[in-house]
């Protein structure tokens, strides 16, 4: 990290400097009163302006089409990935890892264990702390990384919960609560269901 105290002594011009040129020399009456700090300052935009970008964040309803895995033609690894699908048959891909993606395939398919699984540790304390998983939304996109929320509703209260995708999607077959995805996020990610036909 660069230290403040590296550029005092910089001849390197600075968001501040001055030009000294031609004699040119600031007065007293060109300087900002400090008791008006804003004054004279022009931030460049419009404080009032609209955020360039406009997110359309309505939930749309999704499921789970299927758990697959894509192998790498060179190396021959193959990487799990889920695949959503909205009831336009807009699919979306998540990659995920081998554990969540047996978590979710168990799930889906309802194949129960000897002894609970993390999910269904996690659906077994909130079900004996008396509440219930409302839904899972999946409200972002960043990069390459998928974000979650877990809605759960307790004591007349519905709160969200911060999750991975994976862990999310596993709770939601598992509580057979629905689960959904910003328009946003389904608009950047998506692909049409036909390239996905030969899965």
């Amino acid at each position: 990290m660069t230290n403040p105290e590296d550029f005092k002594d910089s001849d390197e011009p600075q968001d501040d400097d001055v030009s000294q040129e031609a004699g040119d020399e600031r007065s007293a009456q060109d300087i900002p009163n400090p008791s008006s700090p804003l004054e004279g300052f022009d931030p460049g935009f419009s404080l009032h302006e609209t955020p360039a970008e406009s997110r359309n964040l309505e939930e749309r309803e999704v499921h789970v089409a299927g758990v697959y895995e894509q192998t790498d033609p060179t190396s021959g690894i193959g990487s799990p990935f889920v695949l959503i699908k909205d009831n336009r048959k807009r699919c979306v891909m998540i990659w995920i890892g081998r554990f969540e993606a047996l978590a979710i395939s168990t799930g889906l398919e309802k194949v129960a264990s000897e002894r609970p699984l993390t999910h269904d540790l996690l659906r077994n304390i909130t079900e004996k702390l008396g509440a219930n998983i409302d839904r899972v939304v999946i409200d972002d996109l960043w990069g390459e990384t998928f974000y979650a929320k877990v809605w759960i509703q307790m004591d007349g209260k519905t709160l969200p919960v911060d999750a991975r995708p994976s862990d999310a999607i596993a709770l939601a077959v598992r509580a057979q609560c629905p689960m959904f995805m910003t328009e946003a996020v389904i608009e950047e990610a998506s692909k049409p269901f036909e390239e996905f036909e030969h899965l």
